[in-house]
């Protein structure tokens, strides 16, 4: 793969992380995190798209001067370590306001005067000749032209270890997808100064007289686009990961709801709209699910049965169900009897003695119901016992 191919696949690479967080974006755009994290991952893709060596060349043609793609480039570079090292401070967060908008401030002064030295240097330096491939190491013993190549470097390598530091230390706090994201930022940020240092090891061996560019120029360059990758990915995973999780959660939701909701199905009213499609969003159709049972349970409550609910309660317990277990078999049994009882026209429950259904309230209890309602013998008891008196009548 030559370099262009490269920086190019690594550009698009980013440009996929964009465009993943841009869609995101648009659904909270006021976001001011997500704002960050996808402007950080458009610098770094517009930093691939630059350094790309027939860009470097169009670049220095636009503008007629000869190598001045170079500083363009550590200035995108610089400003893309800046806004990494800012969006790690804010993803982090503090409890004091103050703090991060002051380590914000300092990080983005520090990168602007290595941004403005960089063309300071560049402007007093000398460069005649156009290099695409190999700049750093063919003047590195050029005067201003020197600093302006250890200065950027320098200020690259110091992002590189706080970028590091800062999501080691934060991964250690947390877990799931978010502390791989970070491992995976600090891994790409590793590579980053290990990229730096083969540049240093090939400048230095120039100062030496010595020919080492091969570390600059192939191997150096080769550790670039992994990293980007690795960073970008990320920054990525978390949102990723926790968007999966949740449909996940959803989803089997939805299907231990399933045996609840068939019970209750023939008194889901008649102008509730038809269950969703399977292709439509799981969490759309565990609301339609959800208040499709919370409707037909309303519309149950004339029928609840203390005695029948009492009656499966205090036989759960006896035979050593734990009480929360015994009120979702207790709610499922006197529910499955006023669905039979309603469904033969049999006369509503006094309200003085009627059951009143708990586990409707809580999230997980209604799970528990759902379960009853499948697995619970004592419930298919009371569905068989209603059926036969129905039978009978």
């Amino acid at each position: 793969m030559n370099a262009g191919t490269a920086y190019l696949s690594s550009a698009a690479g980013l440009l996929v992380a964009t465009a993943i967080k841009l869609w995101a974006l648009r659904k909270n755009p006021r976001d001011p995190l997500l704002r960050a994290v996808t402007a950080t991952l458009f610098v770094g893709a517009l930093l691939f798209v630059t350094a790309a060596p027939p860009h470097l060349a169009a670049i220095n043609a636009m503008f007629g001067v000869p190598n001045i793609a170079a500083p363009i480039v550590y200035s995108i570079l610089t400003a893309f370590d800046a806004a990494t090292i800012v969006l790690l401070i804010h993803w982090r967060g503090n409890d004091d306001a103050r703090v991060t908008r002051r380590q914000t401030r300092s990080c983005l002064t520090a990168y602007a005067l290595v941004v403005l030295a960089i063309w300071a240097l560049f402007a007093l330096g000398d460069a005649p000749i156009e290099r695409l491939r190999d700049l750093d190491t063919y003047y590195s013993r050029t005067p201003w032209i020197r600093e302006m190549v250890v200065l950027y470097l320098a200020a690259h390598s110091v992002a590189a270890v706080t970028m590091v530091v800062l999501s080691r230390r934060w991964s250690k706090q947390v877990s799931g997808t978010l502390k791989g994201g970070l491992l995976l930022i600090a891994a790409g940020a590793a590579c980053t100064f290990a990229y730096d240092l083969l540049k240093y090891t090939a400048i230095i061996a120039r100062w030496l007289g010595h020919d080492w560019d091969w570390l600059s120029t192939q191997v150096a360059f080769s550790i670039a686009s992994f990293s980007a990758f690795l960073i970008a990915a990320g920054f990525v995973l978390p949102p990723l990961g926790q968007g999966a999780g949740y449909r996940w959660r959803a989803l089997c939701r939805f299907r231990r709801l399933h045996p609840l909701w068939l019970e209750v199905r023939p008194e889901i009213p008649s102008t509730s709209p038809p269950p969703m499609p399977w292709w439509q969003p799981v969490e759309h159709r565990l609301m339609q699910r959800e208040r499709d049972i919370f409707d037909a349970v309303l519309r149950l409550t004339p029928w609840f049965d203390r005695s029948t609910g009492a009656k499966v309660y205090a036989l759960a317990l006896a035979e050593g169900a734990g009480s929360r277990r015994a009120r979702s078999e207790a709610d499922a049994s006197v529910i499955a009897h006023a669905v039979i009882g309603k469904g033969r026209a049999a006369p509503a429950v006094p309200p003085e003695v009627r059951w009143t259904i708990s586990s409707i309230e809580e999230s997980d209890d209604l799970l528990d119901m759902s379960d009853a309602m499948l697995r619970s013998s004592r419930v298919e008891v009371t569905r068989q016992s209603a059926a036969l008196a129905e039978n009978r009548a």
